[in-house]
C-alpha cells in the first residue's frame, strides 16, 4: 500500500470535490426531524438526499449500488453496496440530519452560512457529520484506484440521528439479510480531542430525557395577591431537580443512574489526561471567573464519559425579560438531559427519571414528565490485534503521532444497537470534532486538514481488514 498515493488522491478529492459539497451542504437547513416537524413539507431533507446520491453515484467506484429506501412515515436512508474480494463485510455509518440553528455564532459567520477561515469550514453539519459519507467513498475510491483489495462496504446514511435514531432499527431490521454479520463496523460521528493524531472512541454516554412541566394556575394573577399563597412553579421545578442533582457540586444522586467504572477505562482516562492536561477545560469559552468542575484532567474525562450529567437545555413559561410583568406565572417548563454512563439502560434510567419527578408532588401542583429520549450507550469490545496495530500505524503515518483512545460524552445510538446485533464485530468509531468545533452550538466548524487524514486512516484500516487473514 502505498500510503503517499493514498494521501495525495484523497487531498486532491476533498480539495475538488468534497469541500465544494460540503459548502453546499450546509446551507440546507435540513433540521432533525424533532426540530422541524414539518420536514417533509420544508423539503430541505429531500434537497440533500438529492445531491449526496449524486455525488455518490459519480464515483469511479467499481460496483457501487446505491438505493434511497424509505419507509411510510419515516425519514428517508442512504444505503450503499460497494462489492468486495471477499464475503466478508465492512458495514460505516454517518448521517445527513443538523442540529437547530443556535444562536451566538460570531459576526460574519452562521449556521447555514459556509465560510472557509484557514483550515476551518464553518457552518451546521458538515463535522456532525456530513462529512462522513464523502470520506468513506473517498477511503474506497483510494483503494481502488491503486487496485488494493477490500472487503464488501456497506455505508448507511440515516437522517434522524440528532432525533435519537428512533427510525434507524426499522431500516436495520428491513436490511438484515442484505447486511448480514459485519466484521467490522466504522462509525465516523464521534469527535477527537485533539487534532495532532488519531483518537479511537472506546465508549459513549447513554442519554435520559423530556420536559418537565410544572403547573400551579389555570391563568397567571397578579404576583402581589398571589405571592405567599399559591406556591410558585419556578420553585418546584427547582425542588425536584434537586431529588435528581446536588445543586452544589453537580452530582446525580440516585444510584440508578450510576455504573461501576472498569479499571481499563479509569487507565485509559489517565493515559489521555495526561497527554491533555488542561486543555480539558480550557479549550471552553467560560466566561472571566469560571472555573471547571475540576482541575484533575483524568477526573473531568471520567466525569464526560463514565458518570451521568444533567443540563437543561430548554424552558417554556418563561416571558422575556422584557416582557416579564408582575405577575405570577401559571406555569414552568423545562427539558432535561441527563447523559449516562455507557452500560446504563437507557429505557429504565428514563423511567426512573419520570417516576422521580412525577412521585409525590410538592404542593400537590400538577407534574408531568414526558420522556422523549431514551437511548442506552456503548461500550466497545476489546481490541483485536490487527485493529490495535493497524489504528496505530494509520496514525503514525498520516498524523505523525500514535493512535489515542478515550470515551466520548456524546451519544450515538447507532453504535449500541449494532454491538448487540453483532457482538463480533470490531468497532472503529472516531471523527473529526476536536477543541473548539462546537458541535451543536454556535460557531461550529469542520477541521479540513483532520478531514483528510481521518479518510486517509480509515482507508488504511479496510485494506488491513481484508489482509489480516
Amino acid at each position: 500500500m502505498d500510503e503517499t498515493a493514498i494521501q495525495t488522491h484523497v487531498e486532491r478529492l476533498w480539495d475538488q470535490s468534497i469541500l465544494p459539497e460540503l459548502t453546499e451542504y450546509i446551507r440546507i437547513p435540513n433540521k432533525s426531524p424533532a426540530f422541524d416537524p414539518e420536514w417533509r413539507a420544508h423539503g430541505y431533507m429531500e434537497q440533500v438526499v438529492a445531491r449526496f446520491s449524486g455525488w455518490a453515484e459519480r464515483q469511479p467506484i467499481e460496483g457501487l449500488a446505491l438505493e434511497v429506501m424509505r419507509l411510510e412515515g419515516r425519514t428517508p436512508l442512504l444505503f450503499i453496496d460497494i462489492p468486495g474480494a471477499s464475503r466478508e463485510c465492512v458495514l460505516l455509518y454517518g448521517h445527513m440530519d443538523k442540529q437547530p440553528e443556535m444562536t451566538g455564532w460570531n459576526p460574519g459567520l452562521g449556521p447555514w452560512m459556509p465560510v472557509v477561515r484557514g483550515e476551518r469550514l464553518y457552518g451546521r453539519g458538515a463535522a456532525d457529520d456530513g462529512y462522513a459519507m464523502f470520506a468513506c467513498l473517498a477511503a474506497i475510491g483510494a483503494l481502488q484506484a491503486q487496485s488494493i483489495p477490500h472487503a464488501r462496504c456497506l455505508i448507511v446514511i440515516e437522517a434522524c440521528e440528532e432525533s435519537g435514531s428512533f427510525d434507524l432499527p426499522f431500516y436495520i431490521d428491513r436490511l438484515g439479510e442484505r447486511i448480514g454479520k459485519p466484521s467490522l463496523v466504522i462509525a465516523l460521528d464521534s469527535g477527537c480531542a485533539s487534532y495532532e493524531q488519531l483518537w479511537c472512541t472506546t465508549s459513549l454516554r447513554g442519554l435520559a430525557g423530556g420536559t418537565l412541566k410544572v403547573e400551579v394556575l389555570t391563568e397567571g394573577v397578579h404576583s402581589g395577591d398571589a405571592g405567599g399563597v399559591v406556591p410558585d412553579s419556578f420553585r418546584i421545578v427547582r425542588q425536584l431537580l434537586s431529588r435528581l442533582e446536588d445543586e452544589a457540586t453537580g452530582d446525580v444522586l440516585p444510584a440508578e443512574f450510576h455504573v461501576q467504572i472498569p479499571e481499563a477505562r479509569r487507565q485509559q482516562a489517565v493515559a489521555a489526561g495526561a497527554a491533555l492536561g488542561e486543555s480539558l477545560y480550557t479549550k471552553f469559552p467560560l466566561t472571566p471567573g469560571t472555573r471547571a468542575l475540576s482541575t484533575d484532567p483524568a477526573e473531568l474525562i471520567l466525569n464526560r464519559t463514565w458518570r451521568p450529567a444533567l443540563s437543561i437545555i430548554g424552558a417554556d413559561g418563561l416571558p422575556s425579560l422584557a416582557s416579564a410583568g408582575n405577575v405570577m406565572r401559571p406555569m414552568t417548563a423545562a427539558k432535561l438531559s441527563l447523559r449516562l454512563p455507557p452500560t446504563c439502560d437507557g429505557q429504565a434510567a428514563t423511567r426512573k427519571l419520570q417516576s422521580l419527578m412525577e412521585q409525590n408532588p410538592p404542593s400537590g401542583a400538577r407534574v408531568s414528565f414526558e420522556g422523549n429520549w431514551a437511548a442506552s450507550g456503548w461500550d466497545a469490545p476489546a481490541l483485536a490485534p490487527w485493529l490495535g496495530q493497524s489504528l496505530e500505524e494509520a496514525s503514525q503515518v498520516y498524523f505523525g503521532k500514535p493512535v489515542a483512545y478515550m470515551g466520548e460524552g456524546g451519544t450515538i445510538p447507532f453504535t449500541n444497537m449494532l454491538g448487540e446485533r453483532f457482538p463480533e464485530a470490531q468497532f472503529l468509531v472516531t471523527g473529526v470534532l476536536g477543541p473548539h468545533a462546537n458541535a451543536h452550538g454556535p460557531n461550529e466548524f469542520l477541521h479540513i486538514p483532520t478531514g483528510k487524514r481521518v479518510t486517509c486512516c480509515v482507508a488504511k484500516v479496510i485494506a488491513d481488514h481484508f489482509r489480516r487473514r
